[in-house]
């Protein structure tokens, strides 16, 4: 019987992709499978996934002796983004940084990675076919999708893969680089190309034939769905606290939106809180960015151990991945009981531009989806941000977009707090009880957004405790609503109506 291992420390998303359905064991930070058997001894190869891997500095000596065990045994090695990055000589993870900050690693394939965003969804040409991987595929294309954020590399290894972009730190710059690398023995790849082996069976079939499992998938595939089972029902990694989800499931799941003043207001940050929160409540929460940063839902598929669907990144304009109205389609009957919507930076941002839809609010109009408006006290203090947030909530008041909460984010003063938060229930519909007021996080080492420097398993539980401690979240899955797309308004109307 084959074994196919799948790496599952902290920092770590094993369930961001299925990986072909082919993991069958779970591989842990002490280099031992759940039998209790090192890996090395059973398994026929090895899959590590994407993640905060390189950050977090989950990879025990332990687990590298058994990693380097498989490679000499001529297992397979298959690393995604994060797990590229282990397999590689070393990552700047410096991106704000003014000097280069290393992290090293395994240094089993030659490469280096230095900073370069990348959330497209890409064709990619296989450009040598002497790999396990790419065996008979030279100079076929592959698809697939980026979300990184270290996606310069430098190689003196066997490339394999190159990807064909649009975008790359935010600006649009079509190009051509390298997106999979192998060692010269050809038993280790490393790719940024996700979904390589959901999109590409041909991918899949040359490992089975590697192994000499063709024969096997039927099997491998049945305790792919019982490790996937046991994966899931966990709250993100190394919790051992099992989420249970009873509740009967809607047709259309009911949405509510996080929208912020401005960037940097907490949106990430809560949306994984909120998430873990509610999942620990029993409520299986789905979430969807606008725009293409699809990065910023990292945390929360930590948290809730989902799969990154093409529904996960709500199209504005021509960025982004999915009309709106596909989206209302493709989330029904998925067993979702709630969906959050993430917006992108401010409400308005991009509401006057000649594109349309351009900007979250359009979103939240189109869709009839209620809003809880957030906005962070760190740059004004809290007397500004809540005269901010009734600013915004007049002008969504024009577009006839519900504002149902508000959250006040990294508050100091209960005092002025609480006068803010009268002043905004006297100066709009929302009650009393669904403004929350959330104190500032204790979060070591790390940044407030995936572009910082960050921790997926420390970023994700310093939200679960704020929002745990701060905010009634049964109460934001009741404000939710079933959504319904009603169009967007024209350019025209949206200017008329701005400036009323």
């Amino acid at each position: 019987m084959k074994k196919i291992g799948l790496l599952e420390v902290k920092g770590a998303l094993p369930l961001y992709e299925h990986f072909g359905h082919l993991p069958t064991d779970i591989v842990k930070s002490d280099g031992t499978i759940e039998n209790g058997n090192k890996a090395h001894e059973e398994l026929d190869g090895l899959i590590i996934p994407g993640g905060t891997l390189v950050e977090s500095e989950t990879i025990t000596p332990e687990l590298e002796e058994e990693i380097n065990l498989i490679n000499d045994n001529d297992g397979f090695i298959f690393g995604m983004c994060a797990g590229f990055q282990i397999l590689g000589r070393q990552t700047d993870v410096g991106r704000n940084s003014p000097v280069p900050i290393i992290r090293k690693g395994l240094n089993l394939l030659d490469v280096s990675f230095k900073p370069l965003i990348n959330t497209n969804r890409i064709n990619a040409e296989i450009v040598d076919d002497s790999t396990l991987f790419t065996k008979n595929l030279k100079d076929t294309t592959v698809n697939g999708f980026h979300c990184h954020t270290y996606g310069q590399i430098e190689s003196k290894d066997k490339n394999v893969i190159y990807s064909n972009i649009e975008r790359s730190n935010y600006k649009y710059k079509p190009e051509r680089v390298l997106s999979g690398v192998s060692n010269k023995k050809g038993n280790i790849l490393g790719t940024t190309v996700h979904c390589l082996l959901d999109n590409n069976p041909q991918v899949v079939n040359n490992i089975l034939e590697y192994i000499d499992a063709v024969d096997e998938y039927e099997d491998i595939q049945e305790r792919n769905k019982k490790l996937h089972d046991r994966v899931f029902h966990e709250l993100a990694v190394g919790t051992n606290e099992i989420c249970v989800f009873n509740r009967k499931k809607p047709e259309v799941p009911p949405m509510i939106m996080l929208m912020g003043t401005g960037s940097e207001s907490g949106k990430t940050f809560l949306a994984s809180g909120i998430v873990g929160a509610l999942r620990q409540r029993g409520i299986h929460t789905y979430v969807i960015k606008v725009g293409p940063d699809i990065r910023d839902l990292s945390p929360s598929l930590y948290v809730n151990k989902e799969k990154l669907e093409d529904y996960a990144s709500i199209q504005i304009s021509n960025i982004g991945w999915t009309p709106l109205e596909d989206v209302l389609e493709q989330v029904k009957n998925k067993g979702y009981d709630l969906v959050l919507v993430e917006g992108v930076m401010s409400a308005a941002t991009g509401l006057l531009n000649e594109k349309t839809p351009y900007s979250t609010v359009e979103i939240a109009r189109a869709g009839n989806i209620p809003v809880i408006m957030v906005s962070s006290v760190s740059k004004g203090g809290i007397e500004t941000a809540a005269i901010d947030i009734k600013a915004h909530i007049d002008l969504l008041d024009k577009l006839d977009v519900d504002t149902s909460a508000i959250i006040l984010n990294r508050t100091y003063d209960e005092k002025i707090v609480n006068h803010v938060s009268e002043f905004l229930s006297n100066k709009s519909n929302v009650s009393r009880e669904n403004i929350w007021s959330i104190t500032k996080a204790k979060v070591e080492n790390k940044g407030r957004v995936p572009e910082d420097y960050l921790q997926l398993e420390t970023f994700t539980q310093a939200a679960m405790d704020v929002v745990n401690k701060d905010i009634d979240v049964m109460k934001i899955y009741e404000l939710a609503k079933k959504p319904e797309f009603r169009g967007y308004l024209t350019h025209e109307e949206i200017c008329k109506l701005y400036k009323e």
